[in-house]
């Protein structure tokens, strides 16, 4: 049986990073890791971009640069990043319109927007490069059980139609809102239905997009526009289309040129016209929170904790927060040469992160619910909030740093 200090199950973003994020001290520290996927991994070669028209994209907030310019990451990540200058919040209809610019806040960017088959590569080839004493990778795998032990836990897994066993100290779960072992091991969760489908595509506009980020609420849902890298002469555009699970089918049969109509009568032509869409994909939006973050010698991570709505992209950055604060403990106690599962510590990592969690899945919920209500007092109240932010500076300075995530006490990684 193959013993590590941790087992990391779920090698998507989370999972990576967080490995990753342990890389550069596990030499040192003497810290073995096993990271267990259960789909294929690309192999060890340089990360190569492979523009396509419809690759999705993430928001990654200013914050996030920090955590991973200390993996060494930033580097490589930035030759296929999209800085956000300028994020410009406004209500279909209405007259309060927010607008947040990056040189306002002397930052040399609010955020940025990468492809997620990118990022996806620059962590793998990272963690492939590593491989080694410090780092095993193991995949295609499928963690078919895990027992908690005084000691540690035990996975048992199947690789290649075979059985195998690994003991772990810790054991952190990062493999998706859909886990399967979170189910078999009890942890039960919320689920907060939102009647909605968050539709994602990319759009092409008739200018450029000037690397501005639009929020527009309007009566039937917020959408969202990221500047995207122009491809083929593209000015390329990632939309989120909040859409009422009633209104989803008849807008998914449209064609091309009755889709981009209707997206324009419902964004209006703040950003211009729209002249393309690709391939157009939709996911069901919920709130969904575990009911265990820890147990004694396990951390579930990212989606299998928490999935929020996406109205203000935060999702990943909450997920990469966690995934770095919790390297932050483990380098910490095993320099101190103490148990990583210990349930105290893990209790302690948990309600650390609780704020961080509460306020920003409270903000996504409450902005959405705000904005999305027909109560005639509420939407009075949004336009003239909107118009008042923009007033007031300190007050927009106080909303951007928490966009940014420059409101979190920063990564020690080391």
């Amino acid at each position: 049986m193959q013993q590590y200090d941790l087992v990391i199950i779920g090698g998507g973003m989370v999972g990576a990073s967080l490995a990753c994020a342990l890389l550069p001290t596990a030499k040192a520290l003497n810290l073995r890791m096993a990271l267990v996927e259960a789909q294929p991994l690309p192999g060890a070669d340089e990360p190569i971009f492979t523009p396509s028209y419809d690759n999705r994209s993430t928001a990654l907030a200013q914050g996030v640069r920090t955590l991973y310019e200390r993996m060494g990451l930033w580097q490589a990540l930035q030759a296929h990043l999209t800085p956000i200058n300028t994020i410009h919040v406004s209500e279909r209809g209405r007259f309060g319109t927010t607008r947040l610019q990056a040189e306002d806040e002397a930052v040399p960017a609010l955020g940025y927007v990468v492809e997620n088959h990118w990022l996806g590569q620059v962590l793998n080839s990272q963690l492939q490069r590593n491989v080694g004493p410090w780092l095993t990778l193991m995949a295609p795998v499928e963690v078919t059980a895990l027992e908690q032990r005084a000691g540690g836990n035990r996975l048992q897994l199947q690789v290649n139609g075979e059985q195998q066993r690994l003991q772990a100290d810790l054991v952190v779960m990062a493999d998706g809102g859909r886990s399967s072992l979170r189910e078999q091991l009890g942890i039960g969760y919320s689920v907060q239905s939102y009647d909605q489908h968050a539709l994602v595509a990319n759009v092409s506009l008739d200018r450029p997009h000037r690397n501005i980020a639009y929020e527009r609420f309007t009566q039937d849902g917020p959408l969202a526009l990221l500047p995207g890298e122009s491809i083929n002469g593209h000015n390329r555009c990632g939309l989120v289309w909040t859409l009422g699970d009633d209104e989803l089918d008849g807008v998914l049969a449209l064609d091309d040129a009755a889709f981009l109509a209707r997206l324009q009568e419902r964004f209006g032509y703040r950003a211009g016209r729209f002249t393309a869409v690709g391939e157009r994909y939709h996911y069901p939006l919920k709130l969904s929170l575990a009911e265990e973050q820890v147990r004694a010698g396990l951390v579930v991570l990212g989606n299998a904790a928490h999935a929020l709505h996406p109205i203000a992209g935060q999702g990943y950055n909450l997920a990469l927060r966690g995934a770095v604060a919790l390297a932050d403990l483990i380098i910490a106690r095993k320099r101190a040469d103490l148990a990583l599962g210990d349930l105290t510590a893990l209790q302690e990592f948990v309600e650390q992160r609780r704020q961080d969690q509460f306020r920003t899945i409270q903000f996504s919920d409450r902005t959405m619910k705000l904005f999305t209500s027909h109560n005639p007092l509420l939407r009075a109240l949004r336009g003239s909030g909107l118009q008042l932010l923009e007033s007031c500076p300190p007050a927009k300075t106080l909303f951007a740093r928490a966009a940014m995530g420059l409101d979190q006490p920063a990564a020690r990684l080391r």
